[in-house]
């Protein structure tokens, strides 16, 4: 038996490279001739297995082309064990299971189950404990790539959102910590959102009556309401509940949301302000404003130059278009003194320092609103957080809990809240640029949070002549992104009453605003939801020659019926809802048959649940049958079904020889019984 020695090459033990060049001299193995070339491959392979084992298992074509072979041969065996014991024993033991979740091709939801309740909602602390140094310089990198375009990406939505501009950065800075130590996502980056900003405006705007501080205090009472929804979804383990929101629902409310945002920063690109409520109203509010001439023709020239600039640069990804257009306007606004001679609105100098902990507070008569602001900001930054989620998860084989997502927006909210900040949610345009920038952890964003806080204490009047048309600029380029238009194109073609759904849902949101149209859209979803089983397909079964099984008669006009036998299959669950339904097709179907009917065949395996309105209704089913002389059974029920059944008392009455595992079973029984061809 063969010994393996102590002596390496390259760090590589000499045995792996004799398993080889033994495994290379068996004709099974080399077949082309080309020995040369495939001894040369495997040992770079061997060198990379043995210093990088997880790189390894990602690109180990050269070991497959081996492996494939390793049949009969004492050499090729002994190679084949000899290395993949070498790249296990390299793994530490610790990450293995962890690493080989990533790299698998299919992602799937992070499991814990080696892991203590503490480190299970505290992943931050599991992400350091197997953080490579190399992951180091990419981190520190991305993060002061981020800073640029936090700040005024953070100033801008918080002005959007009817609160300060300083309050942005607050937002950006607790929230980005509390994020790195309970999100999931190891890329995700957190902060201010424009799709977030008309639902926070609906709230603060009519309540604040101009104070900022109030504006402030109430902003922080609904990120409060929405982290302890987050947080307790999470922890409830309902993270699925936005799934529950089709594809074209949100697109409707997204769009809705977009084009309410827009027209909330027009005027300020203008020069001007309109008090006007509803996106309708502020619609005719611009226009009569401009048509009055109240337009500010440098802040339009300033705005408009900077909108172009950042809606150019976005075809580059690495470049930092929002930083570009905002140190250009500064510096143009600036230079000129076009605050004071052009009456351009600036930012003004920032307070220094960081932010304090503070408990917000509220009128009581603000509780309703405030809720159910909180509420819609949760739906709205969890739906499209676990969206944003999953798609980089996958992209970077990288398994994200849904829950964990929930409780880790959740807390970076309520520390928003008691920061001075508002309600946050995840960026589909900053997390894009983390990416591009090298990003490995949420490193990245500890470092962004640092950077913020640096300028705010060293150098806080560095954005004092920020012009508020550029800020508006920002917000304006951010909600046209969230226009979708191309996949509603392709809705349209393959199922248009989906499509009209969506521009209910928009129509909603830009008729009544944000939040009594995202209540639409949820409305909507329920009613469609329900729809599928409250009024599901049904089919009378025959047998069609040459095609195995039982199918719809209508698709199959020439499909055969047994005489005295109706097959009926009921395509959904049986609930409330439909269970007349049910009732009334069932009988239907027995009315229409050509011969009398002695047996009703359910087929019965897409139906996957039973509520006791329904057992009370194939109870009176059976009852009328029978009064008919009709047998009533069942084939292909599942076996939970088949408990709930029992638990009812309805497989009692029935009585166990109702009941058949296979339709051909239930034919067969038919048949037998009463003796049809």
């Amino acid at each position: 038996m063969l010994k393996e020695p102590r002596i390496v090459v390259d760090n590589i033990p000499i045995t792996l490279i004799m398993a080889l060049r033994g495994a290379l001299e068996c004709n099974r193995l080399v077949t082309t001739g080309n020995k040369a070339g495939t001894w040369n491959g495997s040992l770079v392979f061997l060198r990379v297995a043995y210093k990088r084992p997880f790189q390894a298992f990602r690109n180990a074509q050269p070991l497959a082309a081996i492996s494939a072979s390793l049949t009969g041969c004492q050499s090729c065996q002994w190679f084949s064990r000899c290395i993949l014991k070498t790249i296990i024993a390299k793994i530490p033991s610790s990450r293995a299971g962890n690493r080989r979740s990533e790299d698998s091709r299919i992602v799937r939801h992070a499991t814990h189950t080696n892991q203590t309740s503490g480190i299970r909602w505290l992943p931050g602390l599991d992400t350091l404990r197997q953080y490579e140094s190399s992951w180091l310089r990419h981190d520190l990198v991305a993060g002061l790539v981020m800073t640029t375009m936090l700040v005024p990406v953070g100033i801008a939505y918080a002005e959007a959102s009817g609160v300060p501009g300083i309050n942005g950065l607050y937002a950006t800075i607790v929230p980005l910590l509390a994020y790195a130590l309970f999100g999931p996502s190891r890329i995700l980056v957190l902060g201010p959102d424009s799709a977030l900003a008309p639902v926070i405006l609906a709230v603060v705007l009519p309540l604040s009556a101009g104070d900022p501080q109030r504006a402030v205090a109430l902003a922080g009472m609904i990120a409060i309401v929405s982290g302890v929804v987050c947080v307790g979804a999470g922890l409830a383990r309902l993270g699925f509940i936005t799934e529950l929101l089709s594809k074209p629902i949100r697109y409707g409310y997204m769009n809705g949301i977009a084009l309410t945002v827009l027209l909330s920063q027009v005027p300020k690109l203008f020069g001007f302000s309109v008090t006007a409520d509803g996106p309708l109203r502020q619609t005719w509010g611009i226009v009569d404003k401009v048509l009055a001439g109240n337009t500010n023709i440098v802040s339009l020239l300033i705005g408009a130059s900077s909108l172009a600039l950042i809606l150019y640069l976005k075809r580059w990804p690495r470049v930092p278009g929002i930083l570009i257009a905002v140190v250009a306007a500064t510096v143009v606004v600036a230079a000129f003194d076009f605050a004071k001679r052009a009456g351009v609105s600036v930012l003004g100098p920032l307070p220094q320092g960081l932010p304090s902990p503070r408990v917000p507070f509220a009128h009581v008569d603000d509780l309703m609103p405030i809720l159910i602001g909180g509420v819609a900001v949760a739906l709205v930054s969890f739906a499209d957080t676990s969206v944003l989620s999953r798609t980089y998860a996958a992209r970077l084989r990288s398994p994200v809990d849904p829950n964990q997502e929930m409780v880790g927006l959740g807390v970076a909210n309520l520390a928003a809240a008691f920061f001075q900040g508002f309600p946050i949610s995840s960026s589909s345009s900053r997390t894009p640029v983390a990416e591009a920038a090298g990003a490995r952890t949420q490193l990245t964003g500890v470092v962004g949070a640092i950077a913020i806080a640096l300028v705010l204490m060293l150098a806080p009047e560095l954005l004092q002549n920020l012009p508020h048309t550029a800020l508006a600029a920002v917000v304006i380029a951010a909600a046209i992104g969230l226009f979708e238009v191309s996949d509603l194109r392709r809705i349209y073609r393959i199922q248009q009453w989906e499509f009209w759904l969506s521009m209910a849902c928009f129509a909603g949101v830009a008729v009544f605003g944000a939040i009594p149209g995202i209540a639409l859209a949820i409305a909507i979803a329920v009613i469609e939801f329900l729809w599928d089983g409250w009024r599901p397909h049904s089919a009378v079964l025959g047998s069609v020659e040459r095609v195995r099984g039982y199918h719809d008669i209508t698709r199959y006009p020439d499909a055969r019926l047994i005489p005295g036998l109706v097959l009926f299959r009921w395509d959904a669950p049986l609930f409330f809802a439909n269970a007349e339904l049910f009732h009334q097709r069932t009988l239907d179907a027995v009315a229409n048959s050509p011969t009398p009917v002695r047996w009703l065949v359910i087929a019965a395996e897409p139906v996957t649940s039973v509520d006791v309105t329904a057992a009370d209704v194939v109870n009176e089913l059976d009852d009328t049958l029978h009064a008919a002389g009709i047998e009533l059974c069942f084939a292909e029920m599942k076996d939970p079904v088949k408990d709930k059944l029992k638990r009812f008392g309805l497989f009692a009455r029935l009585g166990e020889q109702a009941f058949f595992a296979t339709i051909d079973e239930a034919v067969s029984a038919y048949r037998a019984t009463h003796a049809v061809d």
